[in-house]
């Protein structure tokens, strides 16, 4: 049995790993190959895509900036800390957390918002007692316009498509039991938006708020 073991590593010698030529390690070995691979892959790809028809769109990040087809460890530069860094810290560009999603899932929120500010309190109330992690909060068309609630081209619209908000009073009323130190709020706003973020800045220094 053991010849006919013999025989049979003899056969099957050419799918063992290869003894490393003295002077090098298996890794380096290994890293060669995975070099020579990849440095072939990327010719392939490179003919590849020369021949492949694209849309015709521009692609560009919102900036404006070109985008290449594609990214690989040959485009990371020397200034590597400073242009991507690592997660957690400065400048940001893999996130805020250190160790990303693993400590903490990203922020679920349900757009709400109606009628009173009081109204939209106890919405927000519900949804954090069912365990939404973070508030979105849906103004009425004259907020968003920037109208007071009591404005004539304001009829029929208070309160209707979101909550109406026309002091600093229904912001106190809209947050109130609602600890700003735990929960992030985000306001889908555009022209009022720095009254809304002075009045709901002011909020938590009130006291029994």
């Amino acid at each position: 049995m053991l010849t006919t073991a013999l025989g049979m590593l003899g056969a099957t010698d050419s799918l063992l790993p290869v003894r490393a030529e003295q002077g090098t390690t298996n890794t380096d070995s290994r890293q060669h190959m995975a070099t020579d691979a990849r440095t072939s892959q990327q010719a392939a790809w490179e003919e590849a895509i020369a021949k492949a028809k694209a849309r015709d769109a521009d692609f560009t990040t919102i900036s404006g900036h070109e985008v290449d087809p594609l990214y690989s460890p040959d485009h990371i530069d020397e200034d590597f800390e400073n242009k991507l860094g690592f997660p957690g810290f400065y400048p940001y560009t893999r996130g805020v957390h250190s160790n990303l999603y693993r400590g903490k899932l990203w922020t679920m929120r349900q757009f709400a918002g109606f009628g009173t500010a009081a109204e939209t309190n106890g919405r927000f109330k519900f949804l954090l007692e069912k365990g939404q992690t973070g508030l979105s909060t849906a103004f009425d068309l004259p907020t968003l316009m920037g109208v007071d609630s009591d404005h004539p081209s304001s009829a029929g619209e208070v309160g209707r498509l979101g909550v109406a908000i026309d002091s600093i009073r229904d912001m106190e009323r809209l947050f109130e039991g609602i600890n700003l130190a735990d929960v992030s709020v985000s306001m889908t706003i555009n022209a009022p938006a720095a009254i809304m973020l002075a009045t709901g800045g002011r909020k938590p220094s009130r006291p029994g708020m």
